[in-house]
């Protein structure tokens, strides 16, 4: 509770303070307007007269009329000056966001462009790859093909070397008989 108190007690020093202390800086209208009141001061003398103060009056309103006047141009012509300002700076906005927009859209043709063709590249490898594959698997059938043949071809050759010493023997066996028959008869 007490803690409360005294941040509430330094917050209220701070805003005294900072009220407290002058601008920093005066602006040049009142730096003018002080000159003019020092200046009346020390020309006034000592015993200013009615007619005089009245003088000092009429011209003092005129020289306010005047000063306004052309503070009132002033404003005018900032004010004008800052619209030109805003209304150049949006039109400088407008033609910078029209290149950008631009150059979007040019960068996103690009890109079309470019994915079109890595896709017809991919298509292109792809078709190959496959072109590729079928071969390989027409070689493979192939080849099996020529495989199966050859180890047909093989047990065949087995099988007419086994004839041929069969064929062989037969002759022999045959060739005795003939002989044994022809002894028989004899």
């Amino acid at each position: 509770m007490s803690s409360l108190y005294t941040r509430s007690k330094e917050f209220t020093r701070n805003r005294k303070s900072q009220s407290d202390s002058p601008p920093a800086s005066p602006s040049p209208t009142a730096k003018t307007l002080r000159h003019e009141r020092l200046s009346r001061l020390e020309s006034g003398g000592s015993n200013p007269t009615t007619s005089d103060s009245y003088a000092d009056r009429a011209s003092a309103r005129a020289r306010r009329e005047a000063r306004e006047a052309r503070l009132a141009s002033l404003t005018s012509r900032v004010e004008e000056d800052s619209n030109r300002d805003y209304k150049r700076l949006y039109e400088n906005a407008l033609t910078e966001n029209q290149k950008l927009k631009t150059k979007l859209q040019e960068a996103q043709l690009e890109l079309s462009d470019i994915k079109s063709k890595l896709e017809k590249m991919a298509q292109q490898k792809q078709e190959k790859t496959s072109d590729r594959s079928s071969m390989l698997e027409m070689e493979k059938r192939e080849r099996r093909a020529l495989e199966r043949k050859m180890s047909e071809m093989e047990e065949e050759m087995k099988v007419l070397t086994e004839l041929k010493s069969d064929n062989q023997r037969l002759k022999d066996e045959n060739g005795a008989l003939i002989r044994v028959i022809s002894k028989l008869s004899k």
